[in-house]
Order: structure tokens, then C-alpha cells, then sequence
């Protein structure tokens, strides 16, 4: 029977506090290695590469990992999906069709990602590039400040396991009135919107033209970029945007804010 996967543990502490150390008990987010492998037809031979190794929170792996090739361009939808297998807790193969094959200047970078670091690592801004299938139509959607300004308490009704560590990212989806979708965390950021963009290829409810992303961190190229393949026209950031994130949310038509603390923010574009 598959148990279900651990998010958090407990370990001793001592604390300090008023001058004396007491013995408590804290929260960690657990943090574990996940290999994405990709299996396809190839001339007649199956093919099987592993695509990438990322550092998690255990839990939601098929998600993540379909939602990372998702985002990353290697696959186009969830039609292209034949399968998903976990071949062990810390690595999941994804089998495509048998008339689908990725596209090779996908798979010729190896990928490692922390769950801290995102494109660190990777040569240049092209080599991570990725033209989304889902061109944002309508452009720079103006979202009223009320709905803006409630997100953030909506989000933190839902975040349970952040409440009890304090080490997990959100990545929350709201439609454009502000009604509150759907929620993933992570101990990285980027796994976390892997999670979320994953789950929704998986339902087949992409693009997400239609929706607000909630960031409970701040917002990098490499989430703008994913946020894009998804189709998402308004990211909404609790921490600062990067200049090289406004500067792809220009170029993609997103609606961009920053630095949403109570009933203040800054929108970027």
C-alpha cells in the first residue's frame, strides 16, 4: 500500500529566548532528490533519458514532473502523455505516445536544478528561452486593487504546511475575481508552480488565460517564463520581481506586480 509522502518532520531544537534556551520541538521541510526520466519511440526502439534531477518536497511528483516539461517545451500538452510511472520515491519516468518525440534541442541540456536555484547554471539566457504554444491575447489585464490586496490572506488560509515550518514557497492560481483555485507548495519555488501548471495539464484545464498566480516569494525569469507557457496573463508577487522577469512580462503581455505587503503593491507593467 503506498503511504503517503512525507512534507515535514519533527526535530528537537534548543530556543533561546528571555536570556535561557528551552528544549521545543520544530518543523523542517523535507527536501529530497527527484529524477524526471522521459521513455519515446525512436525509429522503431524505445529510448529512455533522464531529464532532469530536481531537489523537492516529496509529494505530487507526477505533477511536477509533467508540469517541468511542460515548461520546459518538451512536451506541447497532456495528449502527448501515454504514462506516468514512479519508478521508486525519488525517481518518475514520463512515457510519451508512441508517434511523439520531444524535441531534440530539449533534451540536449542536462538539466540540474536546486530547490533554490532555478536557471542558475544555465550558459546563457537563449539556451533557456522557451516560446510558449499559448500566446497571451488579451495583454496587460488591469485587475482592480480590491481583488489584488485580498490575495494574500486567501493564500494564507490554504497554507497549512507553511504555517507549521515556514520553509515552503507557494504557488497559488485565482480566477480574474479573485476566487481561490488551486495551491501548491514546495521547498522550491519553481517546483511549486511545477506542481500547479503540472496539475492543470493534467486535468487538460491549459491555457490558463483566465487565472491570477499568486507567488509567495518573489518573482524570477524562470517563473515569468513558466507562467507564460501556461498561457497566465496577471502574476502577482509577494516579494520583488527580478529585472530580467519584467523585462520577459513586458515581452509576453503579463501583468506584473511586486511587493504586495497588506494593502499596498507596485505594479511593473
Amino acid at each position: 500500500m503506498n503511504m503517503k509522502p512525507v512534507s515535514t518532520i519533527s526535530t528537537p531544537i534548543d530556543r533561546y529566548e528571555n536570556g535561557s534556551f528551552q528544549k521545543l520541538e520544530d518543523q523542517l521541510a523535507v527536501e529530497e532528490p527527484l529524477e524526471i526520466k522521459i521513455k519515446y519511440s525512436e525509429e522503431g526502439s524505445i529510448v529512455e533519458k533522464n531529464i532532469s534531477v530536481t531537489m523537492r518536497t516529496p509529494g505530487n511528483d507526477d505533477e511536477l514532473a509533467c508540469g517541468f516539461l511542460f515548461t520546459e517545451g518538451i512536451i506541447k500538452n497532456s495528449a502527448e502523455i501515454k504514462s506516468v510511472t514512479q519508478n521508486s520515491e525519488n525517481s518518475i519516468c514520463i512515457q510519451l505516445n508512441e508517434n511523439i518525440k520531444p524535441a531534440e534541442n530539449k533534451l540536449e541540456r542536462n538539466f540540474y536544478t536546486t530547490s533554490s536555484c532555478g536557471v542558475c547554471g544555465k550558459a546563457s539566457i537563449d539556451a533557456i528561452a522557451t516560446v510558449s504554444n499559448f500566446k497571451i491575447t488579451d495583454k496587460f489585464k488591469n485587475i482592480g486593487p480590491d481583488i489584488i490586496i485580498s490575495l494574500p490572506e486567501k493564500l494564507s488560509k490554504q497554507q497549512e504546511i507553511f504555517k507549521s515550518t515556514g520553509g515552503l514557497h507557494a504557488s497559488a492560481l485565482f480566477d480574474l475575481s479573485g476566487m481561490f483555485l488551486e495551491l501548491r507548495e514546495d521547498v522550491g519555488r519553481h517546483n511549486a508552480l511545477d506542481k500547479l501548471i503540472g496539475s492543470r495539464l493534467l486535468k487538460n484545464i491549459i491555457p490558463l488565460n483566465d487565472t491570477i498566480l499568486l507567488l509567495s516569494g518573489r518573482a524570477s525569469f524562470e517563473l515569468i517564463q513558466k507562467a507564460s507557457m501556461a498561457g497566465i496573463p496577471v502574476v502577482v508577487a509577494i516579494g520583488a520581481p527580478s529585472s530580467l522577469a519584467l523585462e520577459l512580462a513586458k515581452e509576453s503581455g503579463i501583468t506584473l506586480i511586486g511587493f504586495l505587503r497588506g494593502e499596498k503593491y507596485n505594479r511593473y507593467c
